[in-house]
């Protein structure tokens, strides 16, 4: 199948486009650099000049398609308005194609509210950070769309080793005298591998049925204490207890999306699993920050 990702050189878009290029695809992936062009050269993909903010400009550029991967994010104050712009003008394009196209769409853990204990499912009711509200609406303008077959992914928090979202905690731990954590160290953020999410998006692409949703979640809960002790660990921090801040401090550092830093949440992968065949293999996240050389 040839498959347009957007987002390809992103930390989750790179593993994304490997993926499905290991699995036989033909991806072709917008670059708005000549070093983006490179990159996704290397992967062994066809890079399109551009940029999500300006689909007017690419879209006829597209060799024919069976199917779009979005993993683009800006995190930037016009995310929202950048995100509609690109809605409005791929979904018609790809509706006026002679066959249906398969568009996974990402939403996310953080539209989702904090889970008291219990597991939160597919099914569960939409309770978005304030900055991420909008993606709920996209959500289902993408759900209503007629001439594709939608698929909805919603990944945890998505981390490597010393990346992703472990990419502060990794940070702190080389140049800090504690690592720093936010709100307690009891609150639960449930995890992927960029890896195995990545099979996740080709696995979705290849055997969802039209719209369905998945949460990309490879471990339900595990509490930002361990992850941050795990790093004290491994690089002999001054301070082995974490440094508690404030999801205002985040938020002032990040940006206001950051506050979903915060939500203590157990999310279950078991949907992607059962119906997709879905078998993340990186279950142990501390073993991985234990090996960073």
């Amino acid at each position: 199948m040839r498959v347009l990702v957007l987002g390809g050189t992103g930390s989750i878009g790179g593993p994304v486009v490997r993926e499905l290029i290991r699995r036989g695809h033909d991806v072709v992936a917008l670059a708005r650099s000549a070093a983006s062009a490179q990159k996704v050269a290397d992967f062994g993909a066809m890079a399109i000049a551009g940029d999500i903010a300006t689909p007017d400009r690419w879209l006829a550029a597209l060799p024919p398609l069976g199917g779009v991967v979005h993993v683009a994010a800006t995190f930037a104050a016009d995310q929202q308005a950048t995100d509609l712009r690109l809605l409005q003008s791929l979904l018609p394009f790809l509706n006026a194609m002679q066959w249906q196209t398969r568009f996974i769409y990402t939403g996310g853990c953080w539209l989702f509210g904090a889970t008291d204990g219990t597991v939160a499912t597919e099914d569960s009711p939409f309770d978005p950070v304030t900055f991420l509200e909008w993606q709920v609406r996209h959500i289902r303008v993408v759900l209503a769309a007629p001439g594709i077959d939608a698929v909805i992914v919603h990944p945890a928090m998505v981390y490597e080793p010393r990346g992703g979202v472990f990419g502060r905690f990794y940070k702190d731990a080389i140049t800090r005298p504690a690592v720093r954590i936010v709100a307690d160290e009891r609150v639960r953020w449930p995890l992927v591998h960029s890896k195995d999410l990545a099979t996740l998006y080709s696995l979705a692409l290849e055997r969802s049925a039209p719209r369905q949703s998945y949460f990309g979640v490879a471990i339900e809960g595990m509490p930002v204490g361990r992850i941050a002790r795990a790093f004290a660990r491994r690089f002999a921090t001054r301070y082995p207890d974490p440094l508690v801040m404030t999801d205002d401090e985040i938020a002032t550092e990040l940006g206001h999306w950051a506050q979903g830093h915060a939500r203590d949440q157990r999310l279950s992968g078991a949907k992607a699993q059962r119906i997709l065949g879905w078998e993340p293999e990186h279950l142990d996240p501390e073993h991985e920050i234990a090996s960073i050389r």
